[in-house]
């Protein structure tokens, strides 16, 4: 494999996205029984979860304007990954939930800024080895980070009891991070060199399928419990303990690196029918988790982690068919924009639900996975989407 091939961009892309999942990973692994321990609300931990995600997706839409204006891929994709990462061990010095808080969402905004350059250079590198398998791999490799994080974690919560301590402890993964990302930026300065044209995707507006897939896949986050919504409700009816819930997480996250590399090879033999199947699969993840014992949590974090394999890897990868190249940051950062702006809404709503009742929750959950799969029916019959 040379070193400048596109695959080795992809592995050292994985690479950073392994240690800065293991740093904000580990982190969101106990953010939700950190934020009770504040004396925080169910319905406020389901609006900041919300409102995070929010911005974190919300606010692509602006990176992703300038990443086609500017071009500047890798200038943007740092400045996004130094607020981002640097975030999570400041949590350190928190010392009321205001402060908590406002680092929990900067860590966002920093995610937002480098998403589209980032996913823009992935897309470049994919082209030629395809996407699905592309997106998958280096999901695959995000979620080894994410899998260790939260190991971590439940660690260092196990011996000090310390959720300050553990914050801490992951300022070495995000600056193992930033020096892959400067390897990559060494070794490729100019990774659009990789793709001159798309084969599915010509012109400069975004088709009708497009606009059809990015409200599918809203709908689809809508209803799909943040896991601080989860670890706060396994706090509050003290089904696991603070490490117990951190071990879970990683559970979800080793599912999900498993899944985004099946789904990834899956879909570039059958496409849509993949993802469609992944959601429905994990649309079942909400009765397990809210009303179930257990044993029956434990499988339904199995489910969770499934489904969110498929929102890293299929579901990115697929934007990509419908953008041209001279339009990808602006594309990523519209369709984020449209399920961030879906997810906080879904996320506020589900908090709510939560504590006013749980069946209520778990059937609008399931609801609404469920009607993006029928969008999802329609964006096959109104574009090429594979």
């Amino acid at each position: 494999m040379s070193s400048k091939s596109p695959f080795t961009l992809i592995i050292l892309l994985g690479l950073v996205s392994l240690f800065s999942d293991f740093t904000y990973e580990g982190a969101r692994s106990i953010i939700g029984p950190y934020l009770a321990t504040l004396g925080v609300s169910a319905t406020l931990v389901g609006f900041v979860a919300g409102l995070g995600e929010f911005l974190g997706y919300f606010l692509r839409f602006f990176s992703g304007y300038l990443t086609d204006r500017l071009r500047k891929y890798w200038a943007i994709t740092f400045a996004g990954y130094f607020i981002n990462l640097f975030s999570v061990p400041a949590l350190y010095f928190a010392k009321t939930p205001f402060q908590a808080v406002s680092l929990i969402l900067l860590e966002r905004t920093g995610k937002a800024l480098r998403t589209p350059a980032r996913d823009t250079i992935l897309s470049y590198a994919t082209f030629k080895i395809g996407r699905g398998k592309g997106f998958g791999i280096h999901e695959a490799m995000d979620q080894i980070g994410a899998f260790l994080g939260p190991l971590m974690v439940a660690g260092i919560l196990y011996f000090t009891k310390d959720y300050k301590t553990a914050f801490a402890g992951l300022l070495f993964p995000a600056l193992l991070a930033l020096f892959f990302l400067f390897l990559a930026r060494k070794l490729f300065p100019s990774p659009e060199k990789f793709e001159r044209t798309s084969p599915l995707s010509e012109g400069d507006s975004f088709s009708k399928g497009f606009w059809l897939y990015a409200l599918a896949m809203g709908i689809y986050g809508a209803g799909y419990a943040d896991f601080a919504l989860i670890s706060y409700h396994f706090k509050k009816i003290e089904l696991f303990i603070g490490e117990e819930i951190a071990l879970l997480y990683a559970l979800a996250m080793a599912i999900d690196a498993l899944s985004a590399l099946i789904f990834g090879y899956l879909f570039d033999k059958k496409g849509i029918l993949i993802l469609i199947g992944a959601i429905g699969l994990s649309s079942l993840f909400a009765p397990f988790v809210f009303l179930g014992r257990k044993e029956l949590a434990i499988w339904g974090i199995i489910l969770w982690g499934i489904g969110f394999g498929a929102q890293e890897s299929i579901i990115r990868a697929g934007v990509s068919y419908f953008v041209p190249p001279q339009m990808r940051g602006r594309g990523y950062g519209i369709f984020n924009a449209l399920f961030g702006l879906f997810w906080f809404l879904g996320s506020t709503l589900l908090g709510i639900l939560y504590d006013l009742s749980l069946p209520i929750l778990v059937g609008t959950s399931i609801f609404l996975q469920l009607l993006s799969i029928l969008l999802l029916i329609k964006v096959s019959k109104v574009s090429q989407f594979p």
